[in-house]
């Protein structure tokens, strides 16, 4: 394999990029050079990552389930770019709302599939016509949990899966214009997550009726010890980064690939194991065997 060389002529465009991962693939490819666009979730951080990147990276104040914010983004940057097109695009915006199907309200999970399903389609499309003019990539973010999806973490692991059947779509229909589609599956990650997901589980825990407390407090609880320690024990928010960022460049692109050393095992589990070994590692995994 091999890689594309540092130039300050190639271009990206990233959601997701005020904070966390995103943030960190910005910077990281300011810093080779490319011309980086970005989605952010409010004011403070396009000036944060303004002020970081030395002014490299432009963020626009997008929400990516609103189709004409986003039409308004894409447009925005394609007339930035002009003729040359966009070279590169990550689809790493994304939530997470863990608890237990029965008691997660139907709303939650539907607005998951909001952000992580149609926004990300949203996005794609609207930045199609400028990646056709380079031949470029697409780089969406998945997570390994869409392999071997998680007790209390169904709506993270189905949309994920969701999106990566419509990437997988992708990458037939948008070969014969050049484009390449990877999905990166990622695993634990230590990049602003944990706290967000910290405040996410104990929100739901909070949420809980006395009659769901009694149903799915303890084991919950289990999976929120067990969530929490994996995602403080994850991969450096630099090395996170650095590798998706490999991902975009590599040649020739690879169709899936794993971000750390989990994500990398979870995914040979998920072709090795037979599902009565899977249904064990889930429970495994979360603290409930």
């Amino acid at each position: 394999m091999s890689f594309v060389s540092r130039s300050s002529n190639r271009s990206a465009a990233i959601t997701g990029a005020g904070s966390g991962l995103g943030r960190d693939i910005a910077l990281g490819l300011a810093n080779k050079g490319y011309i980086v666009f970005g989605t952010a979730f409010s004011a403070p951080e396009v000036q944060d990552l303004k002020d970081a990147s030395g002014g490299r990276v432009s963020l626009t104040v997008c929400d990516i389930t609103k189709e004409q914010s986003v039409k308004a983004w894409a447009g925005g940057v394609s007339d930035a770019l002009g003729n040359r097109g966009l070279d590169v695009l990550i689809s790493n915006a994304g939530i997470l709302t863990p608890g237990p199907l029965e008691v997660l309200p139907l709303d939650a999970v539907r607005r998951e599939f909001d952000v992580n399903v149609f926004g990300a389609l949203s996005v794609m499309n609207a930045f199609l016509p400028a990646l056709r003019k380079t031949r470029g990539r697409i780089v969406q973010v998945s997570t390994w949990t869409a392999s071997v999806p998680l007790p209390f973490n169904g709506p993270s692991g189905a949309s994920k899966a969701a999106m990566e059947v419509l990437a997988t779509v992708y990458r037939a229909e948008l070969k014969r214009f050049g484009i390449d589609v990877v999905i990166a599956a990622a695993g634990n990650m230590k990049t602003g997550g944990p706290a967000k997901t910290a405040t996410a589980l104990a929100r739901v825990a909070d949420s809980m009726t006395p009659e769901q407390r009694e149903l799915y407090g303890h084991t919950f609880a289990s999976f929120t010890n067990a969530l929490n320690s994996m995602q403080n024990s994850g991969l450096d928010s630099d090395a996170a980064a650095a590798r998706v960022i490999e991902l975009a460049e590599q040649m020739p692109a690879p169709s899936r690939a794993s971000v750390g050393t989990d994500a990398e095992q979870m995914l040979r589990f998920a072709n090795e194991k037979s599902d009565a070994e899977l249904d064990a590692l889930r429970l495994q995994l979360v603290g409930l065997r």
